[in-house]
């Protein structure tokens, strides 16, 4: 059976790719930072309730040696490697004039380095198969920018340049690569907001409504299956027509 990698799937988008994987048929691997962002959560029962197999990977994706232990235990336990999903992700925002260095450091660390770390690592698993799918989040903060998130906007926008290098050197050895961009997603974070703020957020978007995380792991569902088999490169906005 194929297996899957998702980054930071503890919860999330991350968990809701790594569920609709789950029922595509694939075995599934867990990862994140520390078991205590599993604690409270279901999603290694709901995975296993579709019939297949699912492990938790415990790894800090920005550290290259964490990645190369996780990749080699994935692979140790599945056998094969056959779709690796960058989700991990984090935000540290702040106005440039005001943001500290460690802030946009940590940022690019956790959301660019660890796409590079996993690609290299698992891209050389895929190649070794002659196959494989790989899926990045990319954003549309690296789409358009979006002010106080100069951090998250750099890292965002360097994960398309990575996708379309990645997809020119994989795409003879029969591994696809592409990224999804994700618009405004409901989460707890989106909760928290007043009515005004989410007023004004969903103005800007043509279906007048947040997307659901169910909508990404659908997008990327589609680009992990044989139906995808031509298409890479590609960045994919899954926005509702924002900025349209």
């Amino acid at each position: 059976m194929a297996a899957a990698i998702i980054t930071g799937s503890a919860r999330g988008i991350g968990a809701a790719i790594a569920l609709r994987l789950a029922k595509d048929g694939y075995d599934i691997a867990l990862n994140d930072i520390s078991e205590a962002m599993f604690e409270s959560n279901d999603i290694v029962e709901k995975i296993t309730a579709q019939g297949v197999k699912c492990e938790k990977f415990i790894a800090d994706v920005s550290k290259y040696s964490d990645c190369e232990a996780m990749v080699k235990a994935v692979k140790d336990t599945f056998g094969s490697i056959d779709v690796l999903v960058n989700n991990a992700g984090i935000t540290r925002d702040g106005l440039m004039a005001r943001m500290a260095e460690e802030q946009y450091d940590l940022v690019i660390s956790v959301n660019q380095k660890s796409v590079f770390n996993m690609m290299k690592l698992v891209g050389n698993v895929m190649m070794r198969q002659r196959s494989g799918r790989i899926v990045n989040l990319s954003s549309v903060a690296g789409v358009y920018g979006n002010p106080g998130q100069i951090n998250y906007s750099a890292s965002k926008a360097a994960i398309i340049g990575m996708t379309k290098t990645v997809a020119k050197e994989l795409g003879s050895r029969g591994v696809t690569c592409n990224a999804v961009a994700p618009g405004f997603i409901k989460t707890p974070m989106t909760d928290k907001l007043t009515d005004e703020q989410k007023k004004a957020m969903i103005d800007l978007i043509a279906m007048k409504r947040y997307g659901e995380v169910e909508e990404i792991a659908g997008v990327v569902s589609f680009l992990a299956s044989k139906d995808a088999s031509y298409v890479t490169g590609q960045v994919i906005e899954i926005s509702g027509g924002l900025m349209m």
